[in-house]
């Protein structure tokens, strides 16, 4: 996926979950922030952020904080941090005959049971839901979700569960938005019930897959499979 207009600047503050103060070429804007988790690990002062510019004249705000480089220990990682683009990726990487054959049907956003799922596939007599899940937080490379508790995030793996029991198949994947990750892992300490939940799920039939992006300031591919560790 490739964004259109991208500048750089550096941030400053974040005094709401939707808007970021940031330095863009001497100058202090105030920016939104495409995504409401918490991302403290990411926008932290003086880290050189990413920004795409609106053309739409009415919006308050002339910028979207789309990606940030982190210091790690083993140098600047790049993370989108956009939590729109992981389903757009995901869609262009399923199009490209990502798990399913080219000429597979993708349907995006269809319900079944109480859940509306990202993704319903069909290919010959193959009846699938899949649910996409953006990844941005990491320790130590190692790929983690969620980054703050999701009651609709377990919600949604029991419905695939009740999907593989209605005769569907069922995929959960993670969309990992960053690259270099030595496996992806459910963050248990934010929120053990999801990891129980997908530990659950995978013994149940649902499969558990994660890819990593190549990410650059104006763009995310999704790449690479990344090993998923259930412990």
């Amino acid at each position: 996926m490739k964004y259109k207009k991208i500048t750089a600047g550096r941030f400053i503050s974040r005094p709401n979950r939707f808007i970021a103060q940031v330095e863009i070429d001497g100058e202090i804007h105030t920016v939104h922030v495409k995504n409401t988790g918490r991302c403290r690990e990411l926008l932290v002062p003086d880290a050189r952020v990413y920004l795409e510019i609106s053309d739409n004249p009415a919006r308050k705000t002339k910028y979207d904080l789309i990606a940030v480089e982190k210091e790690t220990d083993s140098g600047i990682l790049l993370v989108n941090m956009d939590s729109q683009i992981p389903n757009a990726a995901a869609e262009e990487w399923l199009r490209s005959g990502g798990i399913f054959p080219e000429n597979a049907v993708i349907v995006r956003e269809k319900t079944f049971g109480k859940s509306r799922f990202d993704f319903y596939i069909e290919n010959g007599n193959r009846k699938i839901f899949l649910e996409v899940k953006g990844v941005t937080l990491e320790y130590d490379g190692i790929a983690m979700f969620p980054d703050a508790p999701t009651e609709r995030g377990v919600k949604h793996i029991n419905e695939l569960i009740s999907c593989v029991e209605n005769g569907y198949e069922a995929y959960i994947l993670f969309v990992i938005q960053m690259k270099g990750m030595k496996c992806f892992m459910p963050h248990d300490e934010m929120q053990p019930e999801f990891g129980e939940a997908l530990r659950n799920a995978s013994e149940k039939g649902v499969k558990i897959i994660a890819r990593d992006c190549i990410v650059t300031p104006d763009s995310m591919t999704v790449d690479g499979e990344v090993k998923v560790n259930l412990r």
